[in-house]
């Protein structure tokens, strides 16, 4: 494995999205994949960062540029896909050629954010 990116701080208030395969939500969301491995010419996320993702949001707690040689088979499924295969397939975005590995925790709702009516 190669660079490790560090990233600033995230703001409270979730920003931009991060774009997950649709059947990835509910596994996110659950806690059961933490993981994306992206295929970029560049970075599109930081460490710290917060991105909405449902009610919620996901934070970034890891970015690391790989190899395609350490995109296997047990990464594959903790990514939340049935084999290295089904991860290629949706991995690329755009042009890019570096991977990189996107370690995340799912935060839900911000309970000050919601309303309750009594």
């Amino acid at each position: 494995m190669a660079n490790v990116y560090a990233g600033s701080v995230a703001n409270a208030n979730p920003g931009p999205v991060v774009t997950f395969t649709k059947r990835l939500h509910e596994p996110i969301m659950a806690g059961e994949v933490t993981c994306s491995v992206r295929i970029w010419q560049r970075p599109h996320v930081k460490v710290g960062g917060v991105y909405r993702l449902g009610p919620g949001s996901v934070e970034v707690t890891a970015l690391r540029e790989i190899t395609l040689s350490d995109v296997t088979p047990a990464l594959a499924r903790r990514s939340g896909f049935a084999g290295v295969v089904d991860l290629l397939k949706v991995a690329k975005h755009g042009p890019g050629e570096r991977v990189f590995l996107v370690d995340f925790e799912y935060r839900g709702p911000d309970p000050a954010l919601t309303c309750s009516v009594s």
